[in-house]
């Protein structure tokens, strides 16, 4: 019998939320035969699916950076996968490959859509080819980089300072000099913040004295502010914005699932500050991923960047599950994986053998 592949449909559009049972609905197919590929192709097989809350906006059937999801197409996911049959030169049976697989257990990819993975330091681990060496990390490096360019003592503002990007923003702007000051959601996260990534102040936004807490650690205003969050916090942070500050925008997870989006009442501050407010999508800065990664993996290797991951077990059938960790929050810090399948104990090793 031929080996089947579960995979994840978009049945109906989120009005609010993704609702479990309604928004996908799970379709079992079966797995193309090596003999079908063509000149070019590979059959990957799923091990670990990056959770991103980017992907919220790509089930509204609006303009953005990539096309919606259609109902009836696969979720859209970025995954670290196994090779399983190739009739490729640029990977072979056994080998480990990033690719967009979707939320499928087995792909059937062309060898343009599949990419080898960074070489890990000696201190890595799987988890960091889709977290600090994976769009996440990029999207913290460039964005600190390109736009955000702490300069030693500056004020420093990072909300959803806890999750995978703003982890690693928070400890980006600690190298290049910055005072940094990190929002999040729950006292373990402020805690996490403030002891392991050494963030100079740390506050939890559902604190009943948030805003209070918030103007004192803000006495001299924001130089850089990194925006993950959207809503009241963006606009809590525009109204104590510092002259010729740049306001980094990244993401509105607060607005996301929201039933009634919050408007922004503090925006003549951009006038009167002369406040640069500018978003990006890291896939702008495509050609400069190899210099980034070896950055990181550099930061990585000497210690100089913490990361966790919170891996959601049980396979794709655990994916509604995962869904609600990442826009809940819940008690996660740092990036959010779905394990599809388990990797062996020499995965690990074969991303440095192969490279």
């Amino acid at each position: 019998m031929a080996r089947q592949s579960l995979q994840l449909e978009l049945a109906e559009r989120p009005k609010v939320s993704i609702v479990p049972g309604k928004t996908f609905r799970h379709v079992t197919l079966p797995v193309p035969s090596a003999s079908e590929l063509q000149d070019g192709e590979l059959l990957v097989e799923t091990l670990y699916l990056s959770l991103d809350p980017a992907m919220r906006g790509w089930l509204n059937d609006i303009r953005g950076y990539v096309k919606p999801i259609q109902i009836g197409e696969v979720m859209r996911g970025f995954a670290l996968g196994r090779v399983i049959a190739s009739k490729s030169s640029k990977a072979k049976e056994g080998d480990l490959v990033l690719a967009n697989t979707g939320f499928r257990e087995v792909a059937r990819l062309h060898e343009s859509a599949v990419e080898e993975p960074t070489k890990l330091p000696s201190n890595g681990v799987l988890s960091d080819l889709l977290g600090v060496l994976g769009y996440t990390g990029l999207t913290a490096y460039f964005g600190m980089t390109k736009i955000g360019q702490v300069q030693p003592g500056e004020t420093v503002v990072v909300t959803g300072a806890a999750g995978a990007t703003g982890s690693v923003v928070t400890q980006i702007a600690k190298l290049q000099g910055g005072r940094v000051v990190a929002i999040a959601g729950s006292d373990d996260k402020v805690r996490w913040l403030k002891e392991d990534l050494k963030a100079d102040v740390a506050l939890n936004y559902r604190d009943p004295d948030f805003r209070k807490k918030f103007a004192e650690a803000t006495p001299d205003y924001i130089n850089v502010f990194w925006d993950n969050v959207g809503g009241q916090q963006l606009d809590m942070g525009l109204a104590r914005a510092a002259k010729d500050s740049r306001f980094v925008l990244c993401g509105a997870i607060s607005q996301y699932n929201a039933e009634k989006r919050e408007g922004i009442m503090n925006l003549g501050m951009a006038i009167t500050q002369r406040v640069k407010l500018q978003g990006f999508i890291v896939f702008d800065h495509y050609k400069e991923y190899p210099e980034a990664r070896k950055q990181l993996a550099q930061w990585l290797e000497e210690g100089k960047i913490q990361r966790q991951a919170f891996i959601v077990k049980g396979g794709l059938q655990n994916s509604e599950e995962a869904f609600e960790q990442l826009f809940k929050g819940a008690n996660t810090v740092g990036k959010l994986l779905l394990e599809v399948k388990t990797p062996d104990s020499t995965t690990a090793e074969r991303v440095s053998s192969q490279l």
